[in-house]
């Protein structure tokens, strides 16, 4: 299945899609540099780029962690990324009520992988007329996010991707099993890997851990399995970042590792070629 974000094309074959930027909006500044610095790079490389941010986080470890500037001013500067820089937009929803605030900001609304289950935001996302990103719950088999996505197929909107972000592993842990890439693939929907969140130590202590360092050997093995786009959290300075500080990509190792992804995606890509 192709589905198309303006005028980008996900899936089928095609060459993967960059979706990046920072985990949560910390300021305009940040989101401006950081979008138009990825948007640099992705223009230089010949890569499609989808500008990702949460304009708040709703499920952080710490009661007194940062949870965002406030829904009005953070998607106001969403709504300026989109509209100023011409990037299509991604943003996380927690509940019903938050797709009436984002929508007429954003391009895709993303459900987040411990949502995955929940029937009434899946219909009400599908029910809005955006693609629909949904993560797979850290407790699910890859072959069950095939009911995720009917309840999203049940209001008529196909413009659905499934996206890889780790599966639980005792505690503290994640791993990615390769084989979930294939497996949802073949459900017959876009598939993402998220080779940021993927190297969480969720909830570790008072706040969740990462392991970086496995970013991009991730993207990397994702790549020759086959995707159709690519999540990264992006910062300029992960040790200053207000959410997820250790699990994000610094903005200065992202052009070498597109480089490599590309080179990766075109083989896997030509190998899959029809005959």
């Amino acid at each position: 299945m192709v589905i198309q974000i303006r005028n980008i094309k996900i899936g089928d074959n095609l060459p993967f899609v960059l979706i990046a930027g920072p985990c949560v909006v910390e300021s305009e500044e940040l989101i401006f540099l950081t979008a138009g610095k990825i948007s640099e790079i992705a223009s230089k490389l010949g890569i499609q780029f989808i500008f990702k941010s949460s304009f708040k986080k709703a499920n952080r470890t710490n009661l007194n962690s940062f949870s965002g500037l406030g829904d009005e001013k953070a998607i106001s500067i969403l709504r300026k990324v989109r509209d100023e820089l011409n990037i299509p937009v991604l943003t996380d929803i927690h509940n019903e009520s938050d797709i009436d605030k984002v929508k007429d900001a954003v391009d895709i609304i993303q459900i987040p992988a411990f949502l995955c289950r929940q029937t009434e935001l899946l219909i009400a996302a599908g029910r809005s007329g955006l693609a629909v990103n949904i993560k797979k719950g850290q407790f699910l088999a890859p072959e069950d996010m095939k009911h995720a996505a009917e309840k999203v197929l049940s209001t008529g909107n196909r413009n659905i991707m499934l996206t890889e972000r780790g599966t639980t592993f005792g505690y503290h842990n994640l791993v990615v099993d390769m084989r979930s890439l294939v497996i949802m693939r073949e459900l017959g929907f876009p598939v993402v890997m998220d080779a940021t969140h993927s190297v969480q130590l969720p909830s570790k202590e008072n706040v969740s851990g990462g392991q970086p360092k496995f970013i991009k050997p991730l993207a990397r093995a994702a790549a020759a399995v086959g995707i159709d786009a690519l999540f990264l959290e992006v910062h300029p300075d992960p040790s200053k970042a207000l959410s997820d500080a250790a699990s994000q990509l610094p903005l200065s190792e992202l052009e070498h590792l597109l480089v490599d992804i590309k080179a990766i995606d075109s083989v896997t890509k030509t190998v899959r070629k029809p005959s």
